[in-house]
């Protein structure tokens, strides 16, 4: 027996918070038309079983958990179809330090010890711009010391 649109999305939604994107593709891929998508979609909007803004939250705090940034995290849920106005206000609303995350991502993956030479500085340098950070959190991941982290 077949599951529904509606079932099938449930059950996504279930497992994990999902974007209308996200959800609409997995539906689309499970073999539903357009048009039942994005009624089924509207539908789980409508009963707040489905929310960007909830997803966003969600994936912000769980990837910065990670030792993401934010410029690497705003990008991920423009991918997964997240509204521009959407992902600038939950980054906002974020109450996470960027400056202080990124310092201790780059003591956790390269140890307390500042890098005695410049090849050493680029190599760091470039971990933390692929996890996202700005050239300013980056260049502060540097500066702070033990007792202002």
């Amino acid at each position: 027996m077949k599951q529904s649109a509606s079932a099938r999305a449930i059950s996504y939604l279930a497992n994990r918070e999902h974007s209308a994107h996200e959800l609409a593709h997995k539906l689309d891929k499970a073999g539903f038309d357009v048009e039942q998508i994005d009624d089924v979609i509207q539908q789980l909007k409508e009963a707040g079983l489905q929310s960007d803004v909830r997803f966003a939250e969600s994936f912000i705090r769980s990837r910065a958990n990670r030792g993401y940034g934010a410029v690497r995290i705003s990008m991920e849920l423009k991918e997964r179809g997240v509204a521009a106005d959407i992902i600038t206000e939950c980054m906002n609303q974020a109450e996470i330090d960027w400056f202080t995350l990124a310092a201790e991502v780059r003591c956790k993956r390269f140890g307390e010890e500042m890098p005695d030479d410049y090849k050493s500085k680029a190599k760091q340098q470039r971990f933390l711009q692929y996890r996202g950070f700005t050239h300013e959190q980056i260049t502060e991941s540097f500066n702070l010391t033990d007792d202002e982290k």
